[in-house]
């Protein structure tokens, strides 16, 4: 197990190299160029349409049920645990990279959501596929299917090994060990042996259970009924969540102004702060702020374009102003309230000896104004159900994938539906460290097609975006003179 653990890791540290970042925060920088500041010119459009669906769209579900099908994939531990291991690893700098990367990565979420629209198929039966496999072949070109076929293998990999069910699972079993069994007083059986050896409880057991009971009876029902559960259980969970995070920033508000300040010195200097105290650098910070924040807005991942091609809408441009939300939510809002909770309340200080949800839970317990009981149980529920939710939206991505590489077998795509069910079911008895190496490794080498799709697609990005904002603001010169008239 050691060895593996050795060479996961030399894996991860390979494809999130300083390459890596620099490609992903490069190309949302290129498109940020090519859309001129769209995310900064045209966030308040986007967070409208958000809400408005288009009457005469054509696809499987609303506008706001395919960015809630996106959102309960990214809406999940990477908000909670991602952010808390991000910083314990890189230090509070790592939490502005994850922003700067944010930043730039809803312009290419934008892009992901615009091409979906505009290279996706719908079939007789008003079937809806779409997503970086498609706007590969059909963009680029019928020579580029491989590595189409590249992206679809690797992100029913990540949808069955790493992001969708691995973590999320273990981060829900974590939770909830945390919260009623911390002692470990209730083991049931140990895997391993020495000091890596892992104690398993009936806490464990029962919540791995019930989270793989009720994703199958979701799973099973398919797109639709994964957008009727996202698009109740996303808003009400997220409003949750940041209600809380809000309650603890005001209750510690003077603290905010050194935390920024914190952030942003370990951001460049991190030993200016800690001395040699945390041993993060500069490297530290950039990759792991950039390397968890990906894994926690999935911008350059391409997986929410799959989500997206599923809208009823007729118009790229909208959806993918729809689509750049999510990044906006889910990293600029929720990770950057979580990171600011712990830089505050140091909960990531390595004499504490705390791990991935400990540090949050912590944070919540030092910073809310409740007994530490409530604290931890109010984090435990959010976790639970973010998690929960992007177990069901990266079912979804797999599934589309393995349509994808299948030609529509739906024999294959029953088959790894159950797989997936499987990989929840086993997930909580596999350790921390392995889930999230894993993970990292998929989301590095599905970025990958994906960004030099972007790249190459940009110039068509960039038309669609100009001629869109041209006829819009024709339609609305139009309108200002009829109401004039």
């Amino acid at each position: 197990m050691d060895q593996f653990m050795i060479f996961l890791t030399a894996l991860d540290n390979l494809v999130w190299g300083i390459p890596t970042c620099i490609l992903i925060i490069g190309c949302g920088i290129w498109l940020t160029l090519r859309v001129r500041f769209l995310q900064i010119r045209h966030l308040g459009k986007a967070l409208k349409y958000m809400m408005k669906n288009e009457a005469d769209g054509v696809g499987e579900v609303s506008s706001f049920g395919a960015l809630c099908t996106a959102l309960s994939a990214t809406i999940g531990t990477g908000n909670i645990v991602g952010v808390a291991t991000a910083i314990a690893a890189g230090g509070p700098g790592a939490l502005l990279w994850m922003e700067l990367a944010a930043f730039f990565g809803m312009a290419t979420k934008y892009s992901e959501g615009l091409l979906a629209l505009k290279y996706r198929t719908i079939d007789k039966d008003g079937h809806v596929l779409g997503g970086p496999f498609y706007y590969i072949e059909r963009g680029m070109g019928k020579h580029w299917k491989w590595l189409a076929a590249m992206f679809a293998g690797l992100g029913a990999g990540a949808g069955l090994l790493g992001i969708g069910t691995i973590t999320q699972i273990n981060g829900i079993t974590s939770a909830a060990q945390n919260f009623f069994d911390p002692a470990r007083e209730h083991v049931v059986f140990t895997i391993g042996e020495g000091a890596t050896s892992v104690p398993i409880t009936w806490t464990t057991i029962i919540a791995g259970l019930l989270v793989t009971l009720f994703a199958a009876l979701v799973i099973i029902g398919g797109i639709k009924r994964i957008a009727s559960v996202t698009q109740v259980v996303v808003p009400f969970m997220a409003i949750t969540y940041i209600s809380f995070a809000v309650i603890l920033l005001l209750c510690n508000f003077p603290a905010i102004p050194h935390a920024f300040a914190t952030v942003f010195t370990c951001a460049f200097a991190p030993q200016a702060v800690f001395g040699g105290m945390i041993g993060a650098t500069i490297k530290d910070a950039i990759q792991n702020g950039v390397a968890r924040g990906i894994f926690s807005n999935e911008a350059g991942l391409g997986s929410a374009a799959i989500a997206a091609a599923a809208a009823r809408t007729k118009e790229p441009v909208r959806q993918g102003l729809v689509t750049m939300t999510a990044t906006f939510i889910d990293t600029i809002v929720v990770c950057t309230m979580t990171g600011l909770a712990i830089v505050i309340t140091d909960a990531w200080l390595p004499q504490y000896g705390l791990k991935g949800v400990e540090i949050t839970t912590r944070a919540f317990q030092v910073g809310l104004p409740f007994p530490p009981q409530i604290s931890a149980f109010i984090l435990m529920i959010c976790l639970v159900f973010f998690a929960f939710t992007t177990i069901l939206g990266w079912n979804y991505y797999g599934e589309r994938c393995l349509e994808y590489l299948s030609h529509g077998n739906k024999t294959a795509v029953k088959c790894y539906r159950w797989l997936y069910i499987a990989a929840v079911f086993v997930g909580p008895y596999l350790t921390v460290s392995a889930v999230w190496t894993i993970a990292d490794i998929f989301n590095a080498l599905m970025a990958l097609p994906n960004i030099i799709a972007l790249l190459a697609l940009s110039g068509v990005v960039a038309k669609e975006t100009k001629q869109y904002f041209y006829k819009d603001a024709q339609r609305e010169l139009l309108r200002r003179r009829q109401n004039h008239q």
